[in-house]
């Protein structure tokens, strides 16, 4: 059973019997069929069908030339609705399963970010056509098995106005020190070690999360899994059509970058509200838009 599926609303599900019926009720009516012919005389195959509005379950596999499909994995997915970045996508199949990743370097967040790409089918259609690096719009969700709210940390729009300016000046110096400048380098390791100082000062009268405002970690052994604590900027309740379970659709904003998070209403602790925010473990995915991508620089 995919640990996610709670996230998107199937948690009472209680064996494997039960989740084979659910995929096979994917299968049989899907609303959503893209299709890649292969030179194997048979053709690779995503079936979507989604229970609340852009959330739902992914089956991947193979038709063969008897028009008899044969399930390789499935997925759920919440699909999101803002583009969340703009970068160059380098994309890999995983070893283990016919799966694919994406990864960007988003200088907002000091980390190159990786996401399960959600649709491949569009990837393998344009991949022979890709001849210089292009960036591409991707739109970022997460999906959450639990996770809390948290109040906000007060400030005022002086200090807010100026966190901005130098976390902007601070992703000014990440590119740079990536190209080799040593000057960003030094700054940026000047800056770490006065940022230490000042965290071990404050952490022995204040709790950790009255000093952190957000943060982007990833988390475990799987590359796309991440620790998140982002304020809430928007909510969202809908309804699991199948299950009936009511899920909640966080808009998160995490060191500038924007995401939504799907969630169970029952594994969520705590009230949302614009301006609070939400800390927990997403399993982050990414759907690209291959079609509108420009030569990167």
């Amino acid at each position: 059973m995919h640990s996610f599926l709670k996230a998107i609303g199937f948690s009472k599900l209680k064996n494997r019997l039960e989740v084979e019926q659910l995929i096979q009720s994917v299968i049989n009516e899907a609303s959503q069929k893209h299709l890649l012919s292969l030179d194997n005389h048979s053709t690779l195959a995503e079936l979507s069908l989604e229970f609340a509005p852009e959330i739902g379950i992914t089956v991947r596999g193979e038709y063969d030339e008897n028009k008899v499909f044969h399930l390789e994995h499935y997925f759920p997915y919440y699909r999101g609705q803002n583009i969340s970045a703009r970068e160059q996508i380098f994309v890999s199949k995983r070893v283990d399963t016919d799966a694919y990743t994406g990864m960007c370097d988003d200088y907002r967040l000091g980390v190159s970010l990786i996401f399960y790409l959600q649709n491949i089918i569009d990837y393998l259609h344009i991949r022979q056509d890709i001849k210089v690096p292009m960036a591409y719009p991707v739109s970022l969700v997460g999906l959450a098995c639990e996770g809390k709210i948290l109040l906000p940390v007060e400030k005022c729009v002086r200090n807010e106005s100026s966190s901005k300016t130098d976390l902007r000046h601070r992703n000014q110096l990440i590119a740079e020190a990536k190209k080799g400048n040593q000057e960003a380098i030094d700054s940026l390791t000047i800056d770490d070690i006065d940022m230490y100082t000042m965290v071990s000062k404050r952490i022995k009268k204040e709790d950790v999360y009255s000093i952190v405002d957000t943060s982007f970690v990833p988390y475990g052994t799987e590359s796309d899994n991440y620790t998140v604590l982002g304020t809430i900027m928007d909510v969202r309740e809908v309804i699991n059509q199948k299950s009936k379970e009511e899920l909640f659709i966080l808009s998160l904003e995490c060191n500038e970058l924007c995401f939504e998070v799907c969630i169970n209403k029952e594994n969520l602790f705590g009230e949302p509200s614009i301006g609070r925010r939400f800390r927990g473990t997403i399993w982050m995915q990414g759907n690209v838009d291959f079609n509108n991508g420009l030569t990167s620089m």
